[in-house]
């Protein structure tokens, strides 16, 4: 079976069909940048975009970069305040004419690594983490998602989210290396180690390319590895999620 999923990130939208029996992408990536005011119209024609880049027609998955409760925007993580309670699958239905599922953004890409990447063979209480624009998260117990873990959104000290002073775009934008930048990433990772004591960690997003060059800078008191489907793992998750809804 072969469905569209997208991954709706603070800088661009990212999409491709895939395969959900063999977890493969059966088209190239295409990426659509994110409107600069991040606000739902802008974003719905953004969708739409995608799947006229594809000419599809059939149901979408799609990752979401905010807590997604049945469909309706539950915060606004980096988002416009405009998505506050607005049920994005009606919105992108209603632009695109096509059947939606949303969930959170790390929810899915957590989906996609639990069944095809580095959390496939493993038991117990796994964490994806997402690094981008902000810091996403995703928990599993056993397999099964547990949704709308957002530990990007843990204050730190003036910081009203850690978010705002470990993501990697916080490293673009200070102009970090990977030893500074991961010194914070790190803290990051050991308070949520202290607060859930998970079996493994799970680090995906764009950053996951570049394992090998803050990867030695990481120090928790469990397993930390790199996702597998490194930066195709939010789509191809979305996709499942449109699946198994």
């Amino acid at each position: 079976m072969e469905i569209l999923g997208i991954d709706i990130g603070g800088s661009s939208l990212k999409g491709a069909i895939v395969n959900v029996e063999t977890g493969k992408l059966v088209t190239p990536r295409h990426k659509i940048l994110t409107p600069e005011d991040r606000e739902p119209e802008g974003m719905a024609l953004a969708v739409k975009e995608m799947l006229e880049h594809f000419n599809y027609k059939g149901i979408v998955g799609c990752g979401f970069p905010t807590i997604v409760k049945k469909g309706v925007c539950k915060g606004i993580g980096n988002l416009s305040r405009k998505w506050m309670d607005v049920n994005a699958e009606k919105l992108f239905e209603d632009v695109t004419g096509e059947d939606f599922t949303v969930v959170n953004d790390a929810d899915a890409a957590g989906l996609a690594e639990v069944k095809f990447g580095a959390g496939r063979n493993e038991d117990g209480f796994i964490l994806m983490i997402t690094v981008g624009t902000g810091l996403g998260s995703g928990a599993y117990l056993h397999g099964e998602l547990i949704p709308n873990f957002e530990l990007g959104q843990i204050p730190y000290k003036e910081f009203v989210k850690i978010e705002d002073w470990a993501a990697s775009s916080i490293k673009t934008s200070e102009n970090l290396n990977y030893k500074d930048w991961a010194y914070r990433f790190n803290v990051f990772l050991n308070y949520v180690f202290v607060i859930l004591n998970p079996d493994l960690m799970i680090i995906g997003g764009g950053i996951s390319n570049n394992w090998d060059d803050f990867s030695r800078y990481i120090d928790v008191d469990t397993r930390v590895v790199p996702a597998e489907l490194r930066n195709n793992s939010g789509i191809l998750g979305a996709a499942l999620a449109a699946v198994s809804r």
